[in-house]
């Protein structure tokens, strides 16, 4: 059975007293025994997991998430902890699973999908900028300083130094900057324009309208074209009207009929 312990001989009030546990479970052997007793060391310590899960809660993550992570951190924390170094348990499991919810956070919170080497040279970059804000008085370190400071290319520190700013993305509805009309980037934005899918079919019959006989290719040419109407081309080449609506309705009909055999 695990006991409390006073305050005086743990950082946490209501810390379980598991050193003698974390030695027999070291000394057992894989099986059903050594799995209750390690149930048994996490169910104990799980309330300092909640206590740290607590810790992050206004970041935007439900705090059941938090908790589950947590306690997946707690796991990892008893599986390597070796009580024969003499360090106290919560000396290494509070690192283990404040690192298991930062790392939640950096690779599940992020707005849009970052890969994951951008989002460590965005860590390394901000260490840096951190360590020679100390050193560095009046002014922001350069790329250069950051990217030897953080043993970086000076490409990578550009991308570390952008994914600073990317953890989430800007409304289209916020207004730029400078802005005093309240201009937004939704109204930067382009719309669709219906003139591409005119070059699309444009495009789709060329070939086919190159092939008609010359004639053809002429009456669709003065009527598409040139917006002629089929009383000025009946008169232009001297035949009836009728003759050149049923030469237009053939031709596109046939033009047609290709170009969708060529797309099916």
């Amino acid at each position: 059975m695990l006991t409390h312990t006073s305050p005086k001989q743990h950082p946490h009030d209501d810390a379980p007293d598991t050193a003698e546990a974390f030695r027999r479970l070291a000394a057992l052997p894989a099986g059903p025994e050594r799995d209750a007793l390690r149930d048994e060391i996490v169910e104990a310590w799980l309330p300092m997991a909640d206590r740290l899960a607590g810790r992050f809660r206004s970041r935007g993550e439900s705090l059941d998430d938090l908790r589950q992570v947590a306690a997946l951190g707690l796991v990892k924390a008893v599986d390597r902890y070796d009580p024969e170094l003499g360090n106290a348990f919560e000396s290494y499991a509070v690192p283990t699973i404040t690192g298991e919810i930062k790392r939640h956070f950096r690779d599940h919170m992020w707005t849009l999908h970052v890969p994951r080497r951008v989002q460590d040279l965005r860590n390394r970059v901000r260490f840096a900028s951190q360590d020679l804000s100390q050193t560095i008085s009046g002014r922001r370190p350069t790329v250069a300083e950051i990217a030897e400071h953080a043993k970086l290319s000076e490409e990578d520190a550009k991308t570390g130094l952008e994914a600073l700013e990317s953890f989430t993305a800007l409304s289209l509805d916020a207004e730029l900057p400078g802005s005093e009309d309240g201009y937004s980037l939704s109204d930067a934005l382009g719309s669709p324009d219906p003139a591409l899918d005119t070059v699309v079919d444009r495009e789709a019959v060329k070939d086919r309208l190159a092939a008609l006989p010359e004639r053809e290719r002429a009456i669709l040419y003065m009527r598409f074209f040139s917006d002629m109407t089929q009383s000025r081309i009946a008169e232009e080449l001297g035949i009836s009207q009728m003759h050149v609506s049923r030469l237009i309705s053939r031709c596109c009909g046939r033009v047609r009929e290709q170009v969708m055999r060529d797309v099916a």
